[in-house]
């Protein structure tokens, strides 16, 4: 990044009102894992992690529970939503109906410059599997899914689909914890050539082949553990 677009990018962040940027630290949380399913977190936990006031962690927290990323347990104590196989099911239903056809969509709108953003996004994803770093590779999987889906224009069904990869990072993370970030391999290669060769259909194709493996891994995941109760 050059000088003068770091300082840009500060000067964007200091737009942000406090409450939005406290909403998207613990947000960010949620989606690459660094609070797993079932961890109990305080409000005076997360006031003192972010360096934060408390109001806005409220105010973050309300909004994340309304979105079904964090559950009350009362006493002041949040925590990630354990999810049942049937809640993971209905989860894939979603995503399955939904992301390909965004994918789709977004396909015939993607200016050169666009694809070439992905690619950068997905070389990053590459270097954070090869490195076993796997809030990075949560982090850059839903940067290159979210980037695409936006292209599509289909605003209320993009804020969806973000609302369901919500729901479904943390369950990843666990994943990726238990075999190692080179059994979710990146599977974006084929989409980005479908996208260069202008093929929407491919691109559909390819980013639901990619939703499938995750969501197949995640149900197993679950069968193993409760197998193993």
């Amino acid at each position: 990044m050059k000088p003068h677009e770091g300082q840009k990018l500060n000067e964007h962040m200091a737009k942000i009102p406090t409450h939005e940027l406290v909403y998207r630290q613990i947000r960010d949380m949620i989606l690459c894992g660094e609070l797993e399913p079932g961890q109990a977190v305080t409000i005076q936990g997360l006031v003192s992690h972010l360096e934060a006031g408390m109001t806005p962690v409220r105010e973050a927290i309300r909004r994340l529970t309304a979105e079904s990323a964090l559950v009350f347990q009362g006493n002041r104590r949040v925590s990630v939503p354990v999810l049942t196989l049937d809640e993971v099911n209905e989860l894939a239903f979603a995503r399955l109906a939904i992301e390909p056809k965004l994918a789709y969509w977004a396909a015939s709108k993607l200016t050169v410059p666009q694809i070439g953003q992905l690619e950068q996004i997905d070389q990053d994803l590459n270097k954070a599997i090869a490195r076993g770093d796997v809030r990075d590779y949560l982090y850059f999987n839903y940067q290159f899914h979210a980037q695409l889906y936006a292209v599509s224009g289909a605003n209320i069904l993009v804020s969806i689909a973000d609302s369901l990869w919500l729901r479904m990072g943390p369950s990843l993370r666990v994943i990726c914890g238990r075999y190692g970030t080179t059994n979710l391999p990146d599977m974006h290669a084929g989409a980005l050539s479908a996208m260069k060769r202008g093929d929407a259909q491919a691109v559909m194709d390819a980013i639901k082949a990619d939703l499938e493996q995750g969501i197949d891994q995640v149900r197993a995941s679950l069968l193993e553990a409760t197998n193993g109760l």
